[in-house]
């Protein structure tokens, strides 16, 4: 058997239930305002912004799923259908939710019961609400940090790890202060194990973990002539602290 819905039920059934926040929420589309319990406008605040996000889609299989819900029996709810994709979803679309707004007016002479006024915002949003959207649109969709983590693997281009010469390792050294140059065949100078990349900046002690696939362009004697060039340890300090140079 499906599971009843959690928290106070309207009406007697399902059923009715569903019958009874069709027609509310018809009542607020067409009026843009209505009093009820507070009760009430809590259950159907879900179900109306629903309806509205659904008609913010604007194609026919929106269309006729919400006439379905709504004025599936009832003709003269299909004009408040026409209202709701032609007039209050075009009204919402800078809004990504927060389509209602419920404001309580205290409580009914008789029961006691807490009453409530649900509402359409309407409202065009001001300049600092549109300003603070679009830096959340704009924080979801940027790319991850710059800063590699610890155990983010370096990418090393086979191609430009061979083009790599002495004559480039010469200039590259020449033009970085406490660098020194490849030797002729390539190999590390003497008193020199440290790698160092010109184009990324980093350096590489050995044991680390990319340093045998990394073909350096320019050989330092110390991690403190490294820093002292302006070079970073490749992946953070924890990651170059394997071997001290």
């Amino acid at each position: 058997m499906p599971t009843p819905t959690k928290g106070p039920r309207l009406g007697g059934s399902p059923a009715h239930e569903r019958i009874i926040l069709a027609n509310m929420s018809a009542q607020l589309f067409e009026h843009k305002s209505i009093t009820t319990t507070l009760t009430r406008a809590k259950r159907l605040r879900p179900h109306a912004e629903r309806l509205i996000t659904i008609a913010k889609k604007g194609d026919l299989p929106a269309r006729r799923k919400v006439q379905g819900i709504i004025a599936a029996k009832n003709r003269t709810n299909k004009s408040i259908v026409h209202e709701l994709f032609t007039v209050i979803a075009p009204a919402m679309a800078e809004r990504n939710g927060g389509y209602t707004r419920i404001t309580k007016i205290g409580n009914r002479q008789g029961d006691n019961a807490p009453m409530a006024v649900i509402e359409l915002v309407m409202d065009p949003m001001s300049a600092k609400q549109a300003v603070v959207a679009e830096a959340e649109q704009a924080a979801q969709s940027a790319p991850a940090a710059e800063a590699p983590a610890a155990d983010e693997v370096e990418s090393v281009d086979p191609a430009a790890a061979e083009d790599v010469t002495v004559e480039q390792s010469q200039e590259a050294a020449a033009q970085i202060k406490e660098a020194i140059p490849a030797n002729e065949d390539g190999s590390a100078p003497e008193g020199a194990a440290i790698k160092g990349n010109a184009s990324s900046k980093k350096y590489h002690v050995p044991g680390s973990r990319w340093y045998d696939q990394t073909t350096a362009e320019v050989w330092f004697e110390t991690v403190e002539d490294a820093k002292a060039a302006g070079f970073a340890p490749a992946g953070g300090e924890a990651a170059q602290k394997v071997a001290d140079a």
